[in-house]
């Protein structure tokens, strides 16, 4: 009875020290957020594209925060116009877009009395030629390992981005490489997870990409590696290359850009 009265006591005593903390987090104003990457898979029209618009949202918010009633037009070298429609909340499409690789393109957003505007090329990609797998892979030399296998075209700057996309996976894996050392060569983008189980289905993509969007993806997958928790310090803003044509100063998320895409299934063995 004595130790149940000792314990009790306990309980009590940390029980009543108990505090609430509040963590007095700054609002920051909303920004816009831009998804337009514009993609040409090799053996469509790429006719149908989509591009969606909201806004950030605080952090102990979970609901995402699209934006509606704007104006979205994107035009080739020509002037020839594509009009995006909204079908849904913050999202808009095409079904009349005609992609052409090294075509340049520009985007014009109206919105709320502001106009946003970029440029980009739609670059061409090689294909995937052939994808090899290393069961003895990582860290623990037991992961399942990919290889996605291309031949870098000789004589020609390329960027490219490779996407990986396996059934546990949120988000799909990204990687960006360029050919400063494999002009010419035969190379492979690598995907390697410790989750992956043979019976696995990988969807496997390679997009040819300018070296203005390698470079604003190389620092953003940079920052989302070291990036710590919410009280860490935050890496610095990374900005794409769409601006505010009435406001310059503006920090849009986001980017503009067109890419032709080679897409692999691959099954895990």
């Amino acid at each position: 009875m004595k130790k149940l009265l000792i314990l009790l006591g306990f309980v009590i005593l940390f029980t009543a020290c108990e505090d609430v903390v509040e963590v007095d987090l700054e609002e920051a104003q909303p920004r816009l957020i831009v998804d337009a990457i514009l993609q040409w898979e090799k053996g469509t029209s790429g006719a149908n594209q989509t591009i969606k618009l909201s806004r950030t949202r605080g952090f102990f918010e979970q609901e995402p925060n699209p934006v509606s009633g704007a104006d979205i037009v994107v035009r080739n070298s020509s002037g020839v116009e594509f009009n995006f429609e909204e079908l849904a909340l913050g999202e808009y499409v095409t079904d009349n877009f005609e992609p052409e690789v090294n075509e340049s393109y520009s985007i014009t957003i109206e919105l709320e009395g502001s106009v946003y505007t970029a440029e980009e090329t739609l670059k061409p990609v090689v294909e995937i030629e052939s994808i090899e797998q290393n069961d003895e892979g990582g860290f623990s030399g037991e992961d399942i390992e990919l290889k996605a296998f291309y031949t870098d075209p000789e004589g020609i700057e390329n960027y490219y981005l490779f996407k990986f996309f396996a059934p546990f996976l949120a988000f799909p894996d990204f990687s960006v490489f360029d050919d400063e050392f494999n002009d010419g060569n035969r190379i492979f983008g690598l995907f390697s997870e410790e989750d992956l189980e043979p019976g696995m289905e990988v969807t496997i993509q390679i997009h040819g990409i300018t070296k203005d969007y390698f470079n604003f993806l190389e620092i953003l997958l940079a920052q989302a590696g070291s990036a710590g928790g919410p009280f860490e310090t935050q890496p610095a803003t990374v900005r794409g290359n769409i601006k505010n044509e009435n406001d310059s100063e503006e920090l849009i998320f986001g980017y503009f850009g067109l890419s032709e895409v080679d897409t692999v299934i691959y099954t895990v063995q």
